[in-house]
């Protein structure tokens, strides 16, 4: 007898009835497991008592919003979010990858689009583990003092881990495997996102500006993550395997 491959545990928080029931019903015919939740009191009831491998949170909800929820979560997980918005906000929706969101989708929104955005995610959050991957990199990598795992998907430095967003470890790899060449926003979108940019879409810059706060001495005079007007961003470090 075979085993078959656990189906992903999505958690929808949402506190619209006619969303949550709509997505369970999709996503569970789509070989997804589905919880949902109304509010934060729910969500964090149900991260007590599951493992969930992505959230889905809705930006707009009474009492506690999705941004507070985001940075809750972020605190203590680098689970995969993706944040709902409202079509017109783009500022909510800067602000939600500032707070740790791995993507967005505006509503209204089609459902299958929001399950490809899902597969999307998990694939980049276990991308590192893949043996074809892991095949083509060295086990470890060293820039300006520090220590990127791919395997394990750690950044240290001086023994100290830094905790990176599934977003943000992305962008980091995608800079260490593209070192002193200037990448413009559509490529990296490409490279870190695995989705094509949409018109004016600056969430790359939110992200450069996450990891540079990480990593830069000074972020707001950044070294490692130069601008390069007109053009894009420059890692600037020389990459060598550890």
């Amino acid at each position: 007898m075979t085993s078959e491959t656990p189906k992903p545990h999505i958690l929808i928080v949402d506190d619209d009835s006619e969303i949550r029931d709509l997505l369970n019903r999709f996503l569970s015919k789509h070989d997804f497991r589905v919880t949902t939740a109304k509010d934060g009191r729910e969500m964090r009831q149900a991260m007590t008592d599951w493992s969930f491998d992505l959230v889905v949170l809705d930006l707009m909800m009474p009492g506690e919003d999705g941004l507070s929820l985001c940075r809750q979560v972020r605190n203590e997980s680098d689970i995969p979010i993706i944040m709902l918005t409202a079509m017109s906000e783009e500022v909510d929706r800067i602000i939600g990858l500032e707070v740790g969101a791995d993507d967005y989708m505006a509503k209204p929104f089609n459902p299958r689009e929001l399950a490809a955005r899902i597969k999307a995610v998990l694939r980049r959050s276990s991308s590192a583990l893949a043996p074809d991957n892991l095949d083509n990199r060295p086990d470890k990598v060293i820039f300006a003092g520090f220590m990127l795992d791919p395997v394990t998907r750690t950044l240290r430095r001086d023994n100290e881990s830094i905790a990176l967003t599934a977003g943000e470890y992305d962008l980091l790899i995608a800079f260490v495997d593209h070192p002193r060449r200037v990448l413009n926003r559509d490529q990296l979108l490409d490279m870190a996102r695995g989705r094509a940019a949409i018109p004016f879409d600056r969430s790359i810059d939110v992200q450069v500006g996450r990891l540079r706060r990480k990593i830069e001495p000074d972020p707001k005079n950044p070294i490692l993550i130069k601008t390069v007007r007109g053009g894009g961003y420059m890692f600037t470090p020389e990459v060598a395997a550890a």
